[in-house]
């Protein structure tokens, strides 16, 4: 770790604006490397809504090396498979072994609740001495002739070096950068962590992560918090949305998209929250972050669909691959890092990286909701997987990459009419693919 000469004046050197896990995450990454950084949040206080999070050894390891590791590992669980069922019969299609996992990437594959992993990054960065404010909505930003300046609702004017725009789905910043919209996925999110006593007698699997797959939904299963809680997330199609109303993704619609699931899912399905829902928005990928010293960070950039539970990894990824770059540029400079090359390094590897993994969690969407002849084919070619090939995970739970030349090639993608039924025939001609859609 290196250490930049601090400035000597009342504005930061980085303002980051969000103060969610990506802020929060590139935050500390930056103050790490002795840069003065200021965090403005929106909210009058910090935190985070929502249940559960999957992090990937491609996030572990970074965790690891900010010495987060063993505190996030306190609050969370160490699964030991992942499996995917079929939601319709509870049928195994496939898993993988995470304890292997671990020993082919060198860190743990980890769940943790959502709150608890934004709660570790904002004690870091209390630590760290970053400057963190609340109640502060930013409405402009712009550039200047040495940095960056942001303006506030109330007409106050901040100015840095830099200004990292963390500021969500619905990024003020990234409307300087491009003329795009949220797409909607028609599909809703439903959620749940209650005490793992009352799910018990369900049929769960209290050391394993379970995914139902069906058609038109999905139903994921873990333990959190030392196993004391279980989360739940129910996902499906909207007809409503569909069909163009408002008020879509309604609770009647989620009992009406499980009635026809497995007795394990179906009996999950009462415990979801009824007071909240999460109506599912990505946005297309996009190769421009930055913008002068203006630079998108996290779902600014790149807000995913889950699919691949990536999102919060790719954020704090984010951070990290910023903060390193930055590191090199004051080793080979007086101490004050050059920003436009660092922030130059940063959009050279990020975007493509981030533009991979939404375009496949759109794919592994499709996938994991087909009905009719195209579910039993991905079935038949998922059984067919051994647990110990990493083929399909190779390219994101590795190393994060700093360079192009970094990133790994992406998986091949496997014809769904290439798959043998159980009764010897291929289905229909189909020219779909398990995991379609490779952009290596």
């Amino acid at each position: 770790m290196n250490t930049a000469t601090p400035s000597t004046g009342g504005n930061p050197d980085v303002i980051v604006v969000g103060g969610g896990i990506g802020g929060l995450s590139s935050a500390y990454a930056l103050s790490r490397e002795g840069l003065r950084v200021r965090v403005l949040e929106r909210a009058e206080e910090f935190g985070e809504v929502g249940a559960g999070l999957q992090i990937a050894p491609n996030c572990t390891r970074i965790l690891h090396e900010y010495g987060l590791l063993d505190e996030a590992k306190s609050l969370g669980v160490l699964p030991e498979n992942i499996v995917m069922r079929d939601a319709l019969d509870a049928r195994e299609l496939t898993r993988l072994d995470l304890r292997d996992l671990e020993r082919r990437y060198g860190f743990p594959y980890m769940v943790i609740h959502r709150s608890d992993l934004h709660g570790i990054f904002l004690r870091a960065c209390r630590r760290a001495g970053v400057d963190l404010l609340t109640d502060q909505t930013v409405v402009d930003y712009e550039n200047t002739g040495t940095g960056a300046r942001i303006t506030l609702e109330d007409g106050r004017v901040e100015e840095a070096a830099v200004v990292i725009a963390a500021d969500g789905l619905h990024s003020v910043a990234r409307r300087k950068l491009v003329d795009d919209e949220p797409v909607n996925s028609n599909y809703v999110a439903y959620r749940a962590a209650v005490p793992i006593e009352q799910v018990r007698d369900n049929g769960i699997e209290e050391k394993d992560v379970t995914v139902y797959v069906g058609p038109r939904c999905h139903f994921v299963q873990y333990a959190l918090r030392g196993g004391e809680m279980f989360n739940q997330v129910a996902v499906f199609e909207s007809p409503k949305a569909l069909e163009g109303q408002e008020d879509w993704g309604t609770p009647d619609e989620l009992d009406a998209a499980f009635e026809a699931t497995c007795d394990p899912v179906r009996e999950g399905i009462p415990l979801m929250w009824r007071d909240r829902r999460w109506r599912m928005f990505d946005r297309d990928p996009i190769m421009t972050w930055v913008y002068g010293r203006i630079a998108l960070l996290g779902d600014a950039a790149h807000p995913p669909l889950q699919y691949m539970a990536q999102g919060a990894i790719m954020a704090i990824e984010d951070g990290w691959v910023l903060a390193r770059h930055v590191a090199r540029q004051i080793a080979a400079g007086d101490g004050a890092p050059d920003w436009d090359a660092a922030l130059a390094a940063y959009e050279a590897v990020r975007p493509e990286h981030c533009r991979r993994i939404l375009s496949t969690g759109r794919v592994w969407g499709e996938l994991w909701h087909l009905d009719g002849v195209e579910r039993l084919q991905r079935n038949a070619l998922l059984r067919a997987r051994d647990t110990y090939d990493y083929h399909f995970t190779e390219w994101v739970y590795g190393p994060t990459a700093l360079t192009p030349d970094e990133e790994p090639p992406m998986y091949t993608p496997i014809p769904l009419a290439s798959a043998e039924l159980e009764d010897g025939t291929n289905g229909q001609p189909d020219a779909t693919t398990l995991a379609k859609g490779r952009t290596a």
